[in-house]
């Protein structure tokens, strides 16, 4: 090793600092927990102190910007019909839960179980029902900045004294990717939505962070906790699976010697021959543990035989979702090519860095789901939720490459007799410019989202319309016998209904709507001394659908054989209510 550098004890992968140098740019805050690395924490009393809490400021502060914009009005939307399964699913005893999942949404067992006990803490209402949500949330929040602040300290390794002068390019990386995930809008969607794809996410960053870890040291209790994690991702969401996918492929961008070019090492990776190996030993012994699950969700692909082959609507859907709004897709996509343009350097690209992490995470999920849906349709972009995360990684480092590139850039402004401005106070330039512009295209989409609009179904409203003008008596059919959930996020209106169809409640069937009896005969014997029914209906086109089953198709005949006609029709979102009499 040559003379003036050393290594911190017992971390052969940090970057190796140059002790005879003033420049405080040639170190980069340690892990929190780590030893800290360089001049500042060995030679400034106090120091390493506080290179440690500055260390969880990083992950603290977007942690807690994710906690108040999620849950700012987290309770204020109403259900809509993927929470009402929730509620619904919920409110049954351990055991029939477990009824249930034999026969419907076994993907969402973890999940209802986990909300069974949280209910039991906290109640149903909306609020409560999207707290584990946001707690997800924010806990993914700390990890996107801790994998973003990782992922740029092992980049920089090779190289330290490179980070830009005076900047703490790992610490920028990581803070800037945590904040851009916190003000994410879909984040804010997601962490007030009743549903696991908050939590699948909070497991596939922490999987991402413990590759992170586990890939340079090559030590056992890394890859348990990744296993953990992968198992834990698709636990809760099997497409959540493709995550090992996305990391084999970072993998693949890597050398497993630490090699960046021929001649050229990073620093010593310790049993690194080993170490795709034990990758291969984790996801497979995540695969192992998930086969039951896998073997049951496999039984039920019924439950998404509603999903169609993607089109050029839904790409640009998934472009949406990804930025946050239209607005904001061509200021993203400039922070992603920037991110990548940093990560790729005029001799290498180093073997582990934001890029090599965030870029096949963000594409290859979406890839697969997409292209397998060309045989059989699978994708649909809730289930790619957990890549959100990745956007925000690639494009923090991007904004963090363009203030590093100014950091650099040797411009002085001087005029005779004059002060001149140095190229470190112009570096904060482009951060403050592209904040003030996502800021600005951030904040309608923020408020945007947290409204019931956003949601397909407004149930709150349709459960109030009911409570305004049903009178005893009345009947409702729903239209498919699916369209049940859309009375139980608020039930009590909808309960006074007559529904004169049902054959077995959702208890009762251990499903998740319950089921109708199959005879138009006995149907018909049912319908009398009806004079108003009410037809609750969901399209997504908001139309009135047609009948496709025997019992749909008597339930229409039998109101144009009582000579009903429509006495009014209201929308409440999706949600069509139609009433019908004489």
């Amino acid at each position: 090793m040559p003379s003036g550098l050393r290594r911190a004890p017992g971390k052969d992968n940090v970057a190796n600092t140059d002790i005879g140098s003033p420049d405080p740019a040639t170190t980069f805050a340690a892990e929190p927990g780590d030893v800290a690395a360089g001049p500042a924490a060995g030679l400034t009393p106090g120091a390493g102190i506080w290179r440690r809490r500055r260390g969880w400021l990083i992950v603290a502060v977007p942690a807690a910007v994710s906690f108040v914009l999620g849950g700012y009005q987290i309770g204020g939307a109403s259900l809509w019909r993927d929470e009402a399964y929730t509620k619904d699913a919920i409110a049954r005893p351990f055991g029939q839960i477990f009824v249930l999942l034999g026969h419907q949404d076994a993907v969402h067992g973890a999940y209802y179980l986990l909300m069974r006990v949280v209910a039991a803490v906290l109640g149903t209402s909306a609020a409560a029902l999207r707290f584990p949500s946001l707690c997800a949330m924010v806990i993914a929040t700390g990890f996107v900045a801790a994998t973003g602040r990782r992922a740029a300290a092992l980049a920089l390794a090779p190289d330290a004294g490179r980070n830009g002068r005076g900047l703490d390019v790992p610490a920028l990386t990581g803070l800037l990717s945590g904040l851009l995930f916190a003000t994410a809008p879909y984040m804010t969607y997601y962490a007030q939505m009743a549903r696991s794809y908050a939590i699948e996410t909070m497991f596939a960053v922490i999987a991402s962070y413990l590759l992170l870890r586990a890939w340079p040291d090559g030590r056992w209790r890394w890859w348990l906790g990744y296993a953990a994690a992968v198992a834990l991702t698709g636990l809760f969401n099997i497409f959540g699976l493709l995550i090992v996918v996305a990391h084999g492929i970072t993998l693949l961008l890597t050398d497993a010697r630490g090699q960046t070019a021929p001649g050229r090492r990073i620093g010593r990776i310790p049993r690194a021959s080993r170490v795709p190996l034990r990758w291969l030993a984790a996801c497979g012994a995540a695969v192992i543990v998930l086969g039951p699950l896998l073997s049951l969700a496999s039984r039920q692909q019924v439950q998404i035989a509603w999903l169609n082959r993607p089109t050029l609507n839904a790409m640009e859907r998934l472009l949406v979702n990804l930025a946050g709004s239209r607005p904001l897709i061509a200021p993203f996509a400039l922070l992603a090519l920037a991110g990548l343009l940093t990560a790729w350097r005029a001799d290498h690209w180093p073997p582990l860095n934001p890029a090599a992490i965030a870029l096949p995470w963000l594409v290859v999920p979406p890839f697969v789901l997409i292209a397998v849906s060309f045989v059989k349709p699978v994708y649909y972009v809730r289930y790619i939720e957990f890549c959100l995360p990745a956007l925000a990684i690639l494009a923090g480092a991007g904004l963090t490459g363009l203030i590093r590139l100014a950091a650099v850039t040797p411009l002085r402004w001087s005029r005779p007799g004059r002060w001149r401005l140095g190229p470190l106070r112009l570096a904060w330039l482009p951060a403050v410019l592209a904040v003030a512009v996502l800021a600005a295209l951030l904040a309608g989409p923020q408020q945007a989202i947290r409204q019931t609009a956003a949601r397909p179904d407004n149930l709150r409203l349709a459960s109030a319309i009911v409570a305004a003008h049903e009178q005893p008596g009345d009947v409702v059919f729903y239209l498919p016998a699916t369209m049940h959930v859309l009375g139980t996020a608020y039930p009590a209106p909808f309960a006074r209904l007559r529904d004169i169809a049902r054959n077995k409640s959702a208890i009762a069937s251990g499903t998740l709507t319950g089921t109708e009896i199959t005879s138009p005969a006995l149907l018909k014997s049912r319908f009398t001394d009806v004079r108003r029914v009410w037809v609750v209906t969901g399209a997504s086109t908001y139309r009135f659908p047609r009948a496709s089953t025997p019992t749909g198709k008597e339930k229409l005949a039998l109101l144009a054989g009582a000579g009903m006609r429509i006495l009014h029709r209201w929308q409440a979102g999706e949600v069509m209510l139609t009433l019908y009499g004489t």
